[in-house]
């Protein structure tokens, strides 16, 4: 199979779609793979470590996607990536479609296969491509608060963990996750005082399992959610439904009566935002204030650490890019039904429920789509 690895062009967008290690296990089976020149340097990774994997370096975008039978990326496509595409492609990427009715309608114009890594499963109900992403997020996150806490960042002026005889800042994680898990780990280390909110109880029994008193569960329910966001000092959001766009959660009513200076991390703004308040920042301009509540809703956090994430991405995504180059995709997802559940767009069908209820489209069984793949 031809392999193409363009350079991202979304803002501040350094990660790659395969590193040099991910190329070589490609070109080993016989695989072509052609970089777009300069797209691994946000990780250390030069044309020439591209070249010495076995990969050839194209001069252009243009070039990749013109030769390409499968695009491998990490964002979703860019208007001017989107217009390149072919019927006869397969897209191998995040998508997050159900908060974006221009890019979901241009992969669905575009004829080409989108498999989307945030809605591939595992045997255990989890999303694996998603998690390596979530995991930094969520670490990010309590970074991004501690950071914008700070009063010439626009915060209230908190220290999070505080210091003996001054108290630690409150954070409040709605959401018990991955994301959430992560950004947990942090603020506790940081010495914060640290709630996290879920709908799930064996969530919360393992959130309190692995950090006992450290932590307090909250059962979350609409007046515990209030109460708690109200009188936090810093509100995670790491809510996620699979496919769909994320609930609002928190609404402008709750941020309007949260104390000046407290700040707001939005993990789930890449499926449209936790807070009714939300919008998409990006990492050259990242926050934005509201009611004196400082707002962080960068939509690609771990771009902003490309080496890590990068390698992390690539150590669960391998395996499925190598099943779609060894047996095309057709096959692939016929032999994998979780590699089948990343399917979103194909041959202007939408296959992903969530997908076509949240922005109106007919839903395609992926079985059907699937079997008119060549």
């Amino acid at each position: 199979m031809k392999i193409g690895l363009p350079k991202e062009i979304k803002n501040h967008e350094q990660r790659v779609g395969l590193t040099p290690q991910s190329v070589s296990e490609l070109t080993r089976r016989g695989h072509a793979v052609l970089v777009e020149t300069n797209a691994g340097v946000g990780i250390g990774a030069s044309d020439d470590d591209y070249r010495a994997a076995g990969a050839d370096i194209a001069g252009a975008a243009a070039d990749v996607f013109d030769v390409a039978e499968m695009i491998v990326k990490v964002k979703e496509p860019q208007a001017v990536e989107r217009a390149m595409l072919k019927p006869h492609q397969t897209l191998f990427t995040y998508l997050h479609l159900a908060p974006d009715a221009d890019q979901t309608r241009d992969l669905v114009d575009s004829g080409a296969t989108c498999i989307a890594y945030e809605t591939v499963t595992d045997d255990m109900g989890g999303l694996p491509l998603l998690a390596p992403m979530s995991k930094v997020a969520g670490r990010m996150s309590v970074q991004a608060a501690a950071n914008f806490l700070q009063q010439p960042n626009g915060g209230a002026g908190l220290l999070i963990g505080g210091v003996p005889g001054v108290p630690p800042a409150k954070v409040v994680i709605i959401g018990g996750g991955v994301v959430g898990q992560h950004a947990a780990e942090m603020a506790i280390g940081l010495g914060g005082n640290v709630t996290i909110l879920d709908r799930n109880n064996a969530v919360l029994d393992e959130c309190e399992a692995r950090w006992g008193a450290a932590v307090t569960t909250v059962y979350s329910t609409s007046s515990a959610l209030e109460e708690l966001v109200i009188d936090a000092d810093v509100v995670i959001g790491a809510v996620l439904v699979k496919g769909d766009t994320a609930p609002k959660l928190v609404s402008a009513e709750m941020v309007k009566a949260m104390r000046p200076g407290s700040v707001l991390v939005d993990v789930a703004i890449d499926q449209g935002g936790a807070f009714e308040t939300s919008h998409a920042t990006t990492h050259q301009d990242p926050v934005y204030v509201v009611d004196d509540v400082v707002h962080y809703a960068v939509a690609n956090m771990p771009g902003a650490v490309p080496r890590t994430s990068t390698y992390a991405l690539n150590n669960a995504t391998l395996p499925f890019t190598l099943a779609l180059a060894d047996r095309g995709p057709r096959d692939a997802m016929l032999a994998d039904a979780h590699l089948k559940n990343g399917l979103n767009v194909t041959g202007g069908q939408v296959t992903e429920p969530s997908v076509a209820d949240a922005l109106g489209y007919d839903f395609t069984e992926p079985d059907a789509a699937i079997a008119a793949l060549d």
